[in-house]
């Protein structure tokens, strides 16, 4: 009897890190369930040779489906998840709308957690799985003018590390990813959401918005430290592969330094501290 194949789901998968992990597993040998919100990326996959599918994780019609379609596929089996999907929301805390933080909650979480607990259940039925979450140094580190996405990072913090207890003893394994700085449209995906949330022209915050959307539009800039999606894919597979996984794993320079100083610096001295590193806003 051959190996049995592992079988992932992951969530966006159209650009960045979720494509990259997404080539680097299938490449190791993995059975990757690729999904996007969009048709077209969804058919690029196919054309890659991912068996890919359409998951708009703002809408619960399309988690339940494309999760049907992932078990129908797999024989009913799951071994590992990786949630991705996601944008970022760029604005200071007072110019933030309830609209504004709701799509970022709805997409950056809620749909995590819905998707995350349907799988549940399929890897208790087995008795093992490795669900993966993607958070950011932003969620144990707040820059300024990244609040909604400070908020929902560090919310999946906290329901991860509560997840993870509660998971405790079943098999499956709740692992979070904290990524720095890393090369992808990231930034560039930051700017309809910005535009159309942030009413900036008329905000007190104007002089930062302009060199923040200056950075934005910069075609190959990159902030100090970043590494390529890559980085990622190495923590991701040592996360997914390793018998004893760890429940956090920090990448790039940022991401461990700043975990480190927020254990030993006052809250004071941290704030300096992250301002300094986000330019003030600028960055």
């Amino acid at each position: 009897m051959g190996e049995i194949v592992k079988q992932i789901l992951i969530t966006g998968c159209s650009s960045g890190i979720g494509a990259c992990v997404a080539r680097g597993l299938k490449e190791r040998g993995w059975r990757v369930f690729a999904t996007a919100r969009h048709a077209a990326d969804v058919a690029r996959l196919r054309n890659e040779g991912f068996e890919s599918l359409v998951l708009d994780l703002n809408d619960s019609t399309s988690i339940r489906t494309a999760l049907h379609q992932v078990l129908t596929l797999s024989d009913g089996r799951l071994d590992a998840l990786f949630n991705n999907g996601g944008f970022g929301q760029v604005g200071a805390v007072e110019d933030l709308t309830r609209d504004a933080l709701r799509a970022q909650f709805e997409t950056n979480l809620f749909g995590w957690v819905e998707l995350t607990n349907q799988v549940i259940p399929v890897m208790r039925k087995q008795g093992h799985g490795r669900i993966v979450m993607n958070s950011s140094v932003l969620g144990y580190a707040a820059f300024v003018y990244r609040g909604a996405y400070n908020a929902v990072k560090f919310a999946l913090e906290g329901l991860t590390d509560t997840l993870r207890q509660e998971l405790h003893g079943s098999g499956i394994h709740v692992i979070l990813v904290e990524p720095g700085p890393i090369t992808s449209r990231f930034r560039e995906n930051c700017v309809p959401h910005f535009e159309k949330h942030i009413d900036w022209q008329h905000s007190v915050h104007r002089p930062q918005y302009e060199g923040q959307m200056t950075r934005l539009n910069a075609k190959g800039a990159a902030v100090p430290f970043t590494l390529p999606p890559e980085a990622v894919l190495e923590k991701v597979i040592h996360a997914l592969e390793s018998p004893s996984p760890r429940p956090r794993y920090p990448v790039t320079v940022p991401a461990r330094v700043f975990g480190w100083l927020k254990r030993v610096l006052p809250v004071q001295m941290m704030d300096w501290v992250l301002r300094q590193a986000s330019g003030g806003g600028r960055r």
